[in-house]
């Protein structure tokens, strides 16, 4: 028979100030096979840990059940606990007494208690039952897979790279930089955006360890943590990268103007160009879109084949696949401005003069649509009066509920580089919900934009109206002087929130890395692991996570490279052997489970049974991630999740209907 020891913790207040922690103890000391039950302030603390160690040498257990919080919190805690006890890891079960019970039913401690002693009750049920498990040992590949060359994705494969890792940095733009090269200074101290990254740019270019891989796009991922298999597909720039030499010499001759995507729509390229001025690399690409030669015919064009010296323009350039095998992933492929014309009250997208704050920023750079000089976009004038309109598309239930935590400290930025251009005469306003400065220096930046005349209005425009002859003016509801102002701008910059790429559902179902309530991609835990995925093996890093400033971009970024040097220094790893299992002899060979499988894990194949050819099912054990879609679709219950049985679930069911003792 089990010998089951119990432990209940009171979490601090947490579940104690809820939960009656002393009953169920009391309850579950009188539950079939129990040996030892016991409560204590923090089961996690040494103390609370060596209770349990002790406890299983002393009574000799064999299963142990903890009534805590998450398991997602502290199951790999006590899985060692009871691991350096000499028993089995997987013969422990976690009650989640926290989330399930006092968290939910606060206001009610009697209700609250009695259910936590069913969900003991279940737990007891379900960990007599349990099978000891051993983890799988599988080697590793030393090469990692980068998605997104942004700073958080230069700054990983940088420190890889340097740890001595080959590192694939895979960009879908033509250069890698992200938005911050788009930048003109950077808050708050001021420092020229790109003095900080292009050296890191160029770094990342020739590290010997780093492959970089821009124009492409990763199209396949399969295998498992230490094992990936990943398919990149590098899209023609139909210039040889070998040859060109980025004299832009092709760009002078194009007959095609285009707008200029890195400059934010505001200027115009041509269908050949250089993607910014301090592209990496320095290539020249075409627009397929809008090359004469490409989208119409070989004999409508070729001034740029012509004017190259170096012989680099290549239309015959096809589509290249690559295929690799690496260990870990991050993933770094950066958020978002929020699209304003969504907001129609604010006249984006309608007015000229109405810009948003990575196009204002593309104003204020030298290397910018009108080399840095503020004027109006307009009419070409220098503005007289500028507002600056906070959380556009977010704080907001319409659109985004989340604060993008730059919106603030970016506006103070451009508003202290307006008033030192621009000098005295200048009206500057700034429209804000609250003022936002959390961060090192923050505040005392924001202290100093209050000290340059900066006018600070607590309050939203709810509706910016143009005049016939195109000036803009609005009303503002002053929370902080109790007034309702007009004001009529020469030019009103929108503060854009961060929100989530596009392209991270697209990325989420090709990586199986789950996504959270704002879009963004979600951590394994807030706290205790907030660089990794619920994948293993696969980690995040920067704003795909979630909004966030430069130096928590680069922090997490350099964090999540350590995550995988860490993983990687090892030449063999453990998976969980939570995996399905397959019984041959139910499988009817129907194959409905091998689609439903997202990560490939099961495959089909004819065997001889009893001197027939049949059909079975095969669960690749190393793919295999126990999500469990496989036993739910099987219609003749020929699959198993191992640790989480039928019978283990209907024991728990049968122990909460069945009458309390």
């Amino acid at each position: 028979m089990p010998r089951i020891g119990v432990y209940v913790c009171h979490c601090g207040l947490n579940i104690a100030g809820v939960v009656d922690v002393e009953k169920v103890t009391e309850y579950a000391e009188k539950l079939q096979d129990v040996i030892v039950a016991k409560h204590y302030v923090y089961m996690c603390s040494e103390t609370g840990q060596r209770m349990v160690k002790e406890d299983i040498k002393a009574h000799n257990l064999d299963r142990i059940v903890i009534a805590t919080c998450s398991p997602r919190m502290h199951e790999e805690t006590f899985r060692r606990t009871v691991a350096e006890a000499g028993l089995n890891p997987y013969l422990l079960e976690i009650v989640n007494l926290r989330e399930h019970v006092s968290w939910v039913h606060s206001e009610e401690p009697e209700k609250a208690t009695e259910k936590a002693k069913d969900l003991v009750k279940m737990g007891v049920a379900r960990v007599k039952l349990l099978q000891p498990l051993e983890k799988r040992r599988v080697s590793v590949e030393k090469n990692v897979l980068v998605v997104g060359g942004g700073i958080a994705g230069i700054q990983a494969s940088l420190d890889l790279a340097d740890a001595g890792f080959r590192v694939y940095l895979v960009e879908k733009a033509p250069s890698i930089g992200g938005r911050m090269a788009q930048l003109d200074k950077t808050f708050p101290t001021l420092d020229c955006s790109a003095c900080i990254l292009t050296p890191k740019m160029v770094d990342a270019a020739r590290h010997p360890n780093i492959i970089l891989l821009t124009n492409s796009e990763v199209t396949n991922v399969s295998g498992f943590v230490g094992n990936y298999e990943v398919s990149i597909v590098k899209k023609p720039r139909y210039v040889d990268e070998e040859k060109c030499v980025g004299c832009e010499l092709c760009t002078q001759v194009c007959p095609v103007k285009v707008p200029d995507k890195f400059n934010e729509g505001l200027s115009q390229t041509h269908a050949i160009s250089i993607y910014s001025p301090y592209a990496v690399p320095k290539i020249a690409i075409i627009n397929p879109n809008h090359c004469l030669r490409l989208k119409y015919d070989k004999d409508v064009c070729g001034k740029c084949l012509e004017a190259c010296e170096a012989k680099a323009i290549n239309f015959e350039q096809q589509p290249e696949e690559f295929r690799l095998k690496v260990g870990a992933i991050i993933l770094a492929v950066g958020a978002e401005i929020f699209d304003a014309s969504k907001m129609p009250e604010l006249r984006y997208k309608q007015c000229k003069n109405v810009v948003s704050n990575i196009e204002f920023e593309r104003i204020l750079n030298a290397s910018g649509p009108t080399k840095g000089e503020i004027i109006n976009p307009q009419n070409g004038a220098v503005p007289k009066t500028l507002v600056f309109v906070q959380c556009v598309g977010s704080r907001d239930k319409r659109f985004h509920e989340h604060c993008c935590r730059v919106g603030c400290m970016t506006t103070l930025k451009q508003a202290i580089l307006v008033r030192e251009r621009l000098g005295e005469n200048v009206k500057i306003y700034v429209c804000f919900n609250d003022m936002r400065a959390f961060g090192k220096g923050y505040d005392e930046f924001y202290r100093r934009a209050r000290e340059l005349d900066i006018d600070f209005v607590a309050g939203l425009p709810s509706d910016i109206r143009s005049a016939p002859e195109g000036s803009l003016y609005f009303d503002v509801y002053d929370k902080g002087t109790n007034k309702l102002l007009e004001i009529k701008p020469d030019l009103i910059v929108l503060a854009s929130g961060m929100v989530p790429n596009t392209d991270l559902e697209k990325l989420s179902a090709l990586f199986h890395v789950s996504r959270s309530n704002d879009g963004f991609l979600l951590e394994a835990h807030p706290k205790l692991r907030p660089l990794e995925s619920l994948t293993a093996g696969i980690f995040i890093a920067g704003s795909c996570q979630g909004p966030k400033d430069i130096p928590d971009t680069v922090a997490q970024a350099s964090g999540a490279a350590a995550k995988v040097i860490d993983l990687l220094a090892k030449d063999v790893i453990e998976l969980e052997p939570l995996t399905a299992v397959i019984d041959k002899n139910l499988c009817s060979g129907c194959q409905i489970c091998e689609p439903i499988c997202p990560f490939l894990a099961i495959e089909t194949k004819t065997e001889i049974v009893e001197g027939t050819e049949k059909a079975k099912a095969k669960v690749i054990e190393a793919m295999c991630q126990g999500c469990g879609l496989c036993v739910s679709a099987c219609p003749t219950k020929a699959i198993k999740m191992q640790h989480y049985t039928d019978e283990q679930f209907l024991a728990q069911v049968k122990a909460c209907c069945s009458e309390r003792r």
